[in-house]
């Protein structure tokens, strides 16, 4: 008899709504991968945009779609030809869709190792921001003793690059709303209000100007960005599709080198030199609450889902 498992999925564009909880037959993994028994999935924005068809022109899907790229879980099958993972061990990583269920199948090579020390929650809110902040600073080639302006610094990604800047020596300034200054404060960054004016706030905290900018929210920051920055040579978003308008550099997920970015970010999340703060978790039955809750922004850290279901 076929066993089944519980996923989350959807069957065409729109709102929170087309979301559905279904049954689906038990995977198998095929060569070079590995089940999942899922006990975290990550909800990042990029979800929300494919599932309403925001990002359909640059990434198509074919439906039924299960979403939720971020995973954390307890590997429980292995396809031909695995060897670096054996079954029971804890994992994490970016595997592209499939998250939002109780089980998934990923590549072997996606996923790294979970530090004991780490939370599920805090493993499954890692991946996606991980690679995603390291890439954009290893683009800006950021280094010790300069200033970047991380526009959307209390967000899920945001919140990553500033303790990621922070350990490579950089001085940072992170745009925030009013409620969220005492946050970036303590995570090392100067806070700033985004929106009108934000290049002028920005001369008065950095009259010399900033060495370098990472636009992480889209919302219309570039400008501002590129006249502080001196032009688009240091200035990135990973968020503001009008990025080419601006001359801007738009970085999207980048594959090559992730594993070892995600397994440093790991690595210090397990010292205790990064933390990801949880805004909520949630059930399966609940993902299209997590979905209007990060489309509505203002999101500080990482929304998570809990297939397994809560510990409470």
């Amino acid at each position: 008899m076929q066993a089944n498992y519980r996923a989350v999925t959807f069957s065409e564009y729109g709102g929170p709504e087309v979301l559905r909880v279904m049954e689906r037959p038990l995977p198998t993994p095929g060569p070079g991968e590995v089940r999942l028994s899922v006990r975290a999935a990550g909800v990042n924005p990029l979800d929300w945009k494919i599932r309403s068809g925001a990002a359909a022109s640059f990434m198509p899907v074919e439906f039924p779609v299960v979403p939720g790229g971020d995973v954390a879980g307890v590997v429980d099958a292995l396809g031909p030809q695995v060897t670096e993972l054996a079954i029971g061990d804890e994992v994490l990583g970016s595997i592209g869709f499939g998250g939002c269920a109780e089980a998934a199948v990923a590549d072997a090579a996606a996923l790294t190792r979970k530090p004991a020390a780490v939370s599920w929650e805090v493993a499954a809110a890692l991946p996606i921001a991980a690679n995603t902040a390291l890439h954009a600073l290893d683009e800006l080639k950021l280094r010790e003793g300069e200033t970047i302006v991380i526009d959307g610094a209390a967000g899920g990604v945001g919140t990553v690059a500033v303790q990621l800047a922070r350990v490579r020596g950089a001085h940072v300034i992170g745009t925030a709303r009013e409620a969220n200054h005492a946050y970036l404060r303590s995570l090392g960054a100067t806070p700033v209000e985004y929106g009108a004016g934000l290049a002028d706030r920005l001369r008065s905290l950095a009259p010399q100007g900033v060495d370098a900018a990472l636009d992480a929210s889209g919302r219309g920051s570039l400008p501002d960005l590129l006249e502080v920055a001196g032009g688009p040579g240091r200035v990135v978003t990973i968020a503001d599709f009008s990025a080419a308008e601006h001359g801007v550099r738009m970085l999207s997920a980048d594959t090559e080198g992730a594993g070892q970015r995600i397994a440093a970010a790991a690595d210090l999340a397990e010292r205790g030199a990064l933390t990801v703060p949880i805004a909520g978790t949630y059930a399966l039955e609940e993902v299209a609450q997590a979905h209007r809750v990060s489309e509505q922004g203002h999101v500080r850290g990482k929304l998570i889902v809990l297939p397994q279901g809560r510990a409470d």
